[in-house]
This record gives structure tokens, C-alpha cells and sequence, in this order.
């Protein structure tokens, strides 16, 4: 494996980076092999380019200062391993080293254990240059640009605060052994053992394989890297802490090459980090060149380094805890509302999650048009995966944006529902100010129904303030949309929740009211109409919509499959998006559905004759009457029962 090491003016200044083979990478202050310290390097300063085991080295146009590569200015350069460049006041130098745990490590002379609260609780004899490191650590995790990055800063945190490391690593096992024997003797606090005092080699030296994530020296240029994976299985089994010694001038081959008469490796805890450990080795300088005496260093002298390595390891843990619960929430971002993650962050989410029974109202939203355009645009389905994808987002962040929770996707459909997991009284009305939104987003008006701020006396503490849907409405023009809406509401009692099996379950809701609203969607084709309602829903929201939204009953229907009639209703936008159904248009046609219900047809089709060329529900109840010779059937009740879905 070939690295880069850059090498500043400050010890903490420096960086170990593995080398892509046969792919460029840019050097810089600002680049993808970042050296920010050094302000005589430019943003984007060199290009590196490593190849048949040597790396080629060519100036950019943009850098200011010169590259010198064995005491000239230059150009372009071929590095050969061991051979480096200067660029400002930092060093850069190629090395040809390999990391490979080693299995055929002698027993150390003197092995223990350190549990994490045996290390905290002791103190530093040495506080202030450790605490000067250990501050570092927020600035270590902010700077970091990706998970290599990371460990590259974490690494050189080890070499800066153990003085008398020669060389540390980030290590992980990949098949985390199980705790099943007793704790090493000689646990924290205890006297040093002898060499027959050591626990033998356990069967878990041979399992698992060890990856090394990261691995640094302090210097360079002696050879391969080779931790001890007797001693890191050890530390991730025991979960604590595990410190070797060799007697002076017999340290086994793994801490030869670094000049080494102790190591230790601490684990890091945490789901997150399952199976990490720090690895450390050294040599102190109060070494005892008595051959005669039980280890070269006292390991007392070793519980401030142990301390400081479990420190960083608690602090590494928690912080990669904490951003895979960022990730989750911001995974979960895209199925709850901003008010609803945060009613999960207050309380246990299993308990908060949990299916049970609510008042909820369920929203289905179809695309219409979307099977006659997979056809004819068979050719460019991304393109046609785009535009759908365009469109669930606009009736994704308007079911969010209102204050709902985003159950689930059926091909070219969504489902939204309100009422869990808080409390919504006005679950029917934001439901319909979202479907209202939708349909003017993708429909390209100029405005859509805004969600409004809450008034006082308002119990509603689901409902989002206006200020937190910003960049939701009004809605923008989508561009080539190609695609009309269905939207079907429908309201009542169903169990919400995290629903599924113990393989796979996701947070949704289920129950007849899904069904009906599913229903719903579809009657909107037979009718004409973009948003329908049920009775329970229209009565809910009872007059409460506001930017001039409109509601009007179609019909009685009992859809096909179910037995119980169903009053439909349409959710109109203002008059001045959809002019044609106006307030005079929409009585007149309540007059006719009367007319019609209590089978008066004749006149139920003299009105809807003058209605039908600007409204399709018009034009629905005509051709039923049609279809029924214009009589109503024996022993009609005012329903329309529908044969088809």
C-alpha cells in the first residue's frame, strides 16, 4: 500500500493518506487531500496521480507557490517510495508500508484489563497537556469531511496525547467475539503478573477478521505495520481496556519495527462502533535495562495514556451514536412532520410508535395519466421517473408541510394520513387545505391553500405555524408535470402505528377508513372530480377551510364492493381559480341533485343539461339517467350504485 504522509511544522500538523491507484486526487488547503494549516498552499495546488509504485506529481495552473522536489523548483515530479516534495513550510512524503494483523505474536510478559470506570475514575498526573488534546476533539469531528477524514484525525489525536506512542491505529473486528470466558486476571489495580500468570491464547485469536480502518506513526519510513490481534480480540471480547509489556530487547515482531516495549488496545462502546478498538504501542522512556526485572516499564506508569485512550474512545462512540440518530431522524424527515418528530424526541419512540387505535383521516393521492405515459415515453423512463418523482414530492411536502404523516407508496400513488401520533382536532381540515395545495402545485396555479397560523384557544398541537412551511406555498410551477390528481379523504377510527411483521414493518395505518379513501380516489375518474370527501369529513370541517375553498355534494353513492351508501362530496379551489363552477353554478346544481335524489328527474335534467359543458358531475348524473332509460329503478332511494370500481 502506498501513502502520503504530510508532515508540517507542528506535530500536530500531519496526516498519513492511502493512495488511489490509477486515479487522480488533488493536494490543497481546500482539496480532497486536505493540509488547511499550511497558508503557502493553495486551494487546489497539485495533482497527484500514483502508478506502477510511483507517484506522479504535476502543478496546477491556479497554485501560487513553487513544488521543490530534491532542491529545485519543479514542475512535474516522480516520486520513487522514500523520495518527498515541499511545498510552503509542509512535507510530503511517499511511502510503500502495509498494515497486517499479525497472529503469531509471543505471549506478552504481563497482560491487563482496565474497565472504562477503573480509567475514569483515576486522575490525570499530567492534566493539562492531555486536556489541551482532548479539547481538540469537537474541532476533530466538525472538521471532518468524510469517515476517512475522521479516522485519520483520530489517529493523530492518539499520537499527540501519548507521548511515548510510536505508533497507533483505529481497528475493527468484523465478527465481534462473544464474551464467554472469565475476566483476565490481573485486572486494574492488581500487581504485575509474570509471564506464567497470563491468561493462554484463547480459540478467539483465530476467528474474525480484523480490518485497520487507520494507522499512523509518529516519523516514518520503518517498514509494515503489525498490531497484535491476540491483543485486539482481547480488548473487544473483555470490553475493556488491555495492556501488554515485554521484558527490554525481546518485544515480539509486531512491536519491533516501532521500537516498542508496551501496547495496549481500548474498545470503543456503542452500537455504532461495534467491534472498534483503539490500538496503541510504545516505548517509555523509564524503561529498566535490568534483564533480571518482571517487565521493562512499571504498567502504572502506562494508566494516564490507557486513561486518555479511553476517553477519546468514549467521545468517538458517542459521537458516532449521535450522528446515526441524526441520520435516522433525518431519515425519518421524509415520513413526519417537524412537530411530530419532535413529540417522538420527547418521549421513548417504541412507546410513541406503537400501533393503536385513533380518529384519523386518511388521504389517497393518484396520478392520473401515468400508465399512457409510461407508454408512449417508454424511451426516456428516467426522464419519466424524474417527473413522477416530482410530483409525489409536491404531495409529500404538502401532507408533511400540513401536518401529517406519510404512510406509504403505491406506485404512482401516496397515502397521508392525520390524527396520530398527537391528537389533530382539525385533522379533516388540514387534510384538505394539503389536498388543495397539491392540486394547485401541479395543476401550475399561482397560489395555493396556505396553512393558516394558529389563534389563540386553537387545541390543535399538531397544526404547523405558517413560518415553518416556508418554501411549501405558495406552491412553484413544475415543469412538465404531465400528470393529473386524484386525491380521496376519508375519516374515522383505524389503528395507527408502526405495523408489520418482525422482518419488516413501517409506519403507516390501517382499517376500513384507508379503504374508503382509496375508494374515493378512484370515484374521482367517474366523476370528474380531483378531491373528494366523505360525510364524516365534510362534517368536520364544517366551514372551516379558508382561502376561498369550496366544498358541494356530488352525489349518494354506494361504490362497488361495499353495501353502505356514501355521501360524496368535492373540495373545490376558489372561485377565481375555476371559474366555471361558480356560486351560482354550484347552487344550481344542489337544486338539481335534490331533483335527482328524490327522483324528479325531468327536472334534475333540465338542470343539469345547462351545467353539463363546464362540469363533469353535471355530466356523470346525466349519463346514469341515461343508462337507466331517464327513470329511476324500482325502489329507488336517491343512491347510485356503482358496478365497476
Amino acid at each position: 500500500m502506498s501513502y502520503l504522509i504530510a508532515e508540517g511544522t507542528d506535530e500536530a500538523q500531519r496526516w498519513r493518506r492511502p493512495l488511489p491507484t490509477d486515479r487522480a486526487v488533488v493536494l490543497g488547503r481546500d482539496a480532497e487531500f486536505s493540509t488547511p494549516w499550511d497558508p503557502l498552499i493553495s486551494r487546489r495546488h497539485v495533482e497527484l496521480l500514483l502508478s506502477d509504485g510511483q507517484l506522479a506529481v504535476r502543478q496546477l495552473v491556479d497554485a501560487r507557490n513553487p513544488v521543490f522536489f530534491r532542491g529545485h523548483i519543479v514542475q512535474r515530479a516522480a516520486l520513487k517510495p522514500g523520495e518527498h516534495f515541499v511545498i510552503g513550510q509542509t512535507r510530503f512524503t511517499l511511502l510503500d508500508e502495509h498494515a497486517e494483523v499479525t497472529l503469531d505474536a509471543p505471549s506478552p510478559d504481563v497482560q491487563q484489563t482496565f474497565t472504562a470506570t477503573d480509567l475514569r475514575a483515576l486522575r490525570f498526573s499530567d492534566a493539562g497537556s492531555r486536556i489541551d488534546v482532548l479539547s481538540r476533539l469537537p474541532e476533530l469531528f466538525a472538521g471532518a469531511i468524510d469517515d476517512a477524514d475522521l479516522h485519520a484525525r483520530l489517529v493523530n489525536v492518539l499520537l499527540l496525547g501519548i507521548r511515548h506512542a510510536t505508533a497507533a491505529a483505529l481497528v475493527a473486528v468484523q465478527q465481534v467475539p462473544e464474551v464467554g470466558r472469565d475476566r483476565v486476571p490481573g485486572a486494574s489495580g492488581a500487581p504485575p503478573q509474570k509471564s506464567r500468570d497470563v491468561a493462554p491464547a484463547s480459540p478467539i485469536d483465530a476467528t474474525g477478521r480484523i480490518d485497520v480502518l487507520h494507522w499512523d506513526r509518529r516519523g516514518s519510513g520503518r517498514g509494515d505495520f503489525l498490531p497484535s490481534r491476540r491483543l485486539i480480540l482481547e480488548a473487544v471480547r473483555q470490553q475493556g481496556s488491555v495492556l501488554h509489556l515485554w521484558r527490554n530487547g525481546i518485544a515480539p515482531e509486531f512491536t519491533a519495527a516501532e521500537q516498542a516495549d508496551w501496547a495496549f488496545a481500548t474498545p470503543l462502546a456503542g452500537d455504532s462502533c461495534r467491534g472498534w478498538a483503539l490500538f496503541v504501542a510504545g516505548k517509555s522512556p523509564t524503561a529498566t535495562s535490568d534483564h533480571n526485572a518482571p517487565v521493562a516499564v512499571d504498567p502504572a506508569a502506562l494508566r494516564d495514556d490507557l486513561k486518555f485512550a479511553e476517553l477519546v474512545a468514549g467521545a468517538v462512540a458517542a459521537w458516532r451514536d449521535n450522528q446515526r440518530l441524526l441520520q435516522r431522524q433525518a431519515a425519518l424527515k421524509a415520513f413526519f412532520a417537524p412537530q411530530v418528530l419532535e413529540a417522538i424526541g420527547r418521549d421513548d419512540p417504541q412507546r410513541v410508535l406503537a400501533p393503536r387505535s385513533a380518529d384519523v383521516t386518511v388521504m389517497f393521492c393518484d396520478l392520473r395519466g401515468f400508465t399512457r405515459a409510461s407508454e408512449q415515453q417508454s424511451a426516456d423512463l428516467m426522464g419519466l421517473l424524474d417527473r413522477v418523482s416530482q410530483a409525489l414530492g409536491v404531495a409529500t411536502r404538502q401532507i408533511l408541510g400540513h401536518g401529517g404523516v406519510v404512510g406509504d407508496f403505491h406506485g404512482d400513488a401516496v397515502m397521508g394520513f392525520w390524527g396520530w401520533p398527537l391528537q389533530q382536532p382539525e385533522k379533516a381540515v388540514l387534510a384538505c387545505r394539503a389536498a388543495m395545495a397539491i392540486q394547485a402545485q401541479l395543476k401550475g396555479e399561482p397560489r395555493g391553500v396556505s396553512p393558516r397560523r394558529n389563534e389563540p384557544g386553537d387545541r390543535d398541537e399538531a397544526s404547523p405555524p405558517r413560518e415553518n412551511l416556508q418554501g411549501l406555498t405558495p406552491p412553484a410551477r413544475l415543469e412538465r408535470a404531465d400528470f393529473r390528481i386524484g386525491i380521496g379523504i376519508a375519516s374515522g377510527t383505524a389503528v395507527a402505528g408502526q405495523i408489520g411483521t418482525a422482518d419488516q414493518a413501517k409506519v403507516t395505518v390501517f382499517g376500513p377508513v384507508v379503504n374508503l379513501a382509496s375508494r374515493l380516489e378512484a370515484l374521482t375518474r367517474r366523476l370528474g372530480a380531483d378531491i373528494l370527501l366523505d360525510d364524516t369529513s365534510v362534517n368536520e370541517v364544517s366551514g372551516a377551510l379558508v382561502d376561498g375553498g369550496r366544498l358541494r355534494r356530488l352525489a349518494t353513492i354506494v361504490p362497488h364492493g361495499l353495501e353502505s351508501p356514501l355521501l360524496v362530496s368535492q373540495l373545490l379551489p376558489p372561485e377565481t381559480l375555476a371559474p366555471k363552477l361558480s356560486t351560482t353554478a354550484l347552487e344550481e346544481y344542489d337544486q338539481a341533485l335534490c331533483d335527482f335524489t328524490a327522483g324528479r328527474w325531468d327536472n334534475a335534467r333540465r338542470r343539469l343539461t345547462a351545467l353539463a359543458t363546464a362540469d363533469s358531475a353535471a355530466s356523470f348524473l346525466l349519463t346514469y339517467m341515461s343508462e337507466t332509460n331517464n327513470q329511476p329503478l324500482p325502489n329507488f332511494d336517491g343512491a347510485i350504485h356503482m358496478t365497476t370500481k
